[in-house]
This record gives structure tokens, C-alpha cells and sequence, in this order.
């Protein structure tokens, strides 16, 4: 009797959650689509706007965790590559939930030279659809988005490789910009 209640329960949660994905899935963004606004602190605590950068590319990436193996690689390639991603007028913004405090020392140990957000709450993260959120713990999805200087959603990266997206939004942005 009680591993068929088990097994009426763990059904019902799958169903709802296979729904909730399936919703969510049906609402995301698509290139040309206006990027979500956003207004968040970065690590000194300044304020940060999607309308700071306007009339530039901005690679607005989304990470899991500061810190980690997989995010320190991805944070360190795009600093690595700074010089050219600013030669083809983009600026990089990294957003994750952590705190800023968290963002500051990641920050200051990789010597990142492009401000990194704090979305505590994940708002931003979740209109992006770049949020996982299992009510109790939210993490950002290793999303990017390539934003043109009119603010539109140029591209769309949700299958990240850490070692080489850099250089991936690097030859994109000469695609790009090759077509104008």
C-alpha cells in the first residue's frame, strides 16, 4: 500500500514538472526578439542597465556558480579574449545569482576585467528563461545571449563548451557583423 502512494506521488511530481518545463519551454525567447531589461549591482555595487549598452554587442552570459570549474574556465576565456571581443564592439557582462560579494572575490582571484552581476533573486536569470529553480535553490542556466546595438537578441547559446565559446561569439560577431 505505501509503495503504491509512493509511486502515485512520484508520478504526479513528474507530471508537474514535465508540465512546467513543457510551459516554460513554449514561452522563450527566439533571435530578434527585444532583450529583457535588467537593473542589477555588480561586485562595487554600481548599477547596471540592459540601456548602459546601447549602441554596442553585449554577450550576456549566464553562469551557474562563481568558482567553479566549469565557470572559471568560461569567465577566464572571455578575459583572455577581451581585447578582441572590444575590437569588434562588444562588451562582456557575466550574471549569476550569487551575491556580490561572491562576485568580488571571484572577480578579483581571475582578475575579470568586465563586471559580473548579482541576480539573488533570479528575476533577471528567469526572464531570460536562464533559471533553474527548484523553489528552495536557484541556479543560472550556462545561457548566452549575443544582444546587437539596438538592443535585439542576435543570438542564442543554451549548449555551452566552457573551453571554446569565447572564440564561438568571437566568429559569430564577425558573422554577423560581415552581413551588415
Amino acid at each position: 500500500m505505501m509503495l503504491k502512494l509512493f509511486l502515485y506521488i512520484a508520478i504526479l511530481l513528474l507530471a508537474f514538472f514535465g508540465y512546467r518545463s513543457y510551459a516554460a519551454a513554449s514561452d522563450t525567447l527566439k533571435i530578434g526578439d527585444d532583450a529583457p531589461s535588467f537593473t542589477l549591482n555588480d561586485a562595487q555595487g554600481q548599477t547596471h542597465y540592459l540601456s548602459d549598452y546601447a549602441g554596442k554587442y553585449l554577450v550576456l552570459y549566464f553562469y551557474p556558480k562563481d568558482d567553479t570549474p566549469g565557470c572559471t574556465k568560461e569567465a577566464c576565456h572571455f578575459r583572455d579574449d577581451m581585447a578582441q571581443l572590444e575590437k569588434l564592439g562588444a562588451k562582456v557582462v557575466g550574471i549569476s545569482v550569487d551575491s556580490s560579494q561572491s562576485h568580488e572575490r571571484f572577480a578579483q582571484k581571475y582578475h575579470l576585467p568586465f563586471p559580473l552581476l548579482a541576480d539573488t533573486n533570479g528575476q533577471v536569470a528567469d526572464s531570460y528563461h536562464a533559471l533553474t529553480n527548484f523553489y528552495v535553490l536557484k541556479i543560472a542556466k550556462r545561457y548566452t545571449f549575443l544582444i546587437n546595438p539596438t538592443g535585439k537578441i542576435a543570438k542564442i547559446y543554451t549548449s555551452v563548451d566552457t573551453s571554446n565559446h569565447s572564440q564561438q561569439i568571437i566568429d559569430d560577431l564577425k558573422l554577423v557583423q560581415s552581413k551588415l
